[in-house]
């Protein structure tokens, strides 16, 4: 007994002080169950419980990339860049779908989990991550499957600067988290919204620099271009195939300037609005 004639609290056996958890450290935990949980039923629901919706992952870039080459193969000797014409246009569509993949699904992630987010312990912040960490580690397996393929089975010459890879994919997923967590808002505040959207972003394949090299395009056309986050993504994304291109024009300040404004302003509303959205 202490001298002030109160006993200290009991510890648990084995338990210092230092390893008694924090508040934060308990609080968190049930966020990351929920994120996990979520990514698991995206699994399940997105690509089906059997190997098929992986396999369509893959073989849907893989049409784009054939369909490219055949067309432009046909009455050009040689791709923009390099050898191969399949590697050409796989290093610009890669980063582009992982772009609108994580836009589109992240965009629709309240009314995905809508069901869910009626517990406590689930919340909008979790619905965003699930579908956010499930759709970043496909594309980079779908990426890596697709780019590991065209180098084994074509000649393509290239030589891999991985810190550039990265760092294309990075901001392709940033991008992607950004402006599907303002549209997830957008969206389901006012659903109309959401077909116009699919109008605007029609031609974006076309302005993305995919299948042509940004220098080709004239003024003042390219100074329109580059305001396309898109087209700094791909370009980066070509320097880390192509030793020799230099794109000087790329700025990753510039996409992750409108990456972050992006999701700072969508997280705002969100958790201005999310329980209002929710309720409708």
């Amino acid at each position: 007994m202490s001298s002030d004639g109160f006993a200290p609290p009991p510890q648990s056996p084995g338990q210092s002080p230092a390893q008694t958890p924090s508040v934060a450290a308990r609080r968190s935990l049930p966020g990351a169950r929920a994120v996990a949980a979520l990514v698991l039923r995206e699994m399940a629901t997105s690509y089906g419980r059997s190997p098929g919706g992986y396999i369509w992952a893959i073989l849907e870039p893989i049409g784009g990339i054939v369909m490219l080459s055949l067309a432009f193969s046909a009455f050009l000797r040689n791709p923009a860049l390099g050898v191969s014409f399949a590697m050409f246009y796989a290093t610009g569509m890669m980063p582009f779908i992982m772009y609108g993949d994580l836009q589109g699904k992240i965009a629709s992630a309240l009314n995905f989990s809508k069901p869910l987010l009626a517990y406590p312990t689930v919340t909008f912040l979790d619905a965003i991550l699930g579908r956010f960490v499930l759709g970043v580690m496909t594309k980079l397996l779908v990426s890596y499957i697709v780019l590991g393929g065209i180098m084994i089975l074509t000649e393509t010459r290239v030589t891999l600067d991985f810190p550039r890879i990265l760092e294309a994919f990075g901001m392709a997923a940033l991008l992607g988290l950004g402006l599907g967590t303002l549209t997830c808002y957008v969206f389901t505040r006012f659903p109309l919204a959401q077909q116009a959207w699919g109008i605007v972003t029609k031609p974006l394949f076309l302005v993305s620099g995919v299948f042509y090299l940004f220098e080709t395009v004239p003024e003042p056309y390219s100074t329109y271009l580059w305001y396309n986050p898109l087209v700094h993504v791909v370009g980066m994304m070509r320097e880390g195939f192509y030793p020799t291109y230099d794109a000087t024009y790329v700025s990753p300040v510039y996409v992750l300037s409108v990456a972050l404004i992006s999701l700072v302003f969508g997280l705002l509303l969100l958790w201005r609005y999310h329980a209002e959205i929710l309720t409708r």
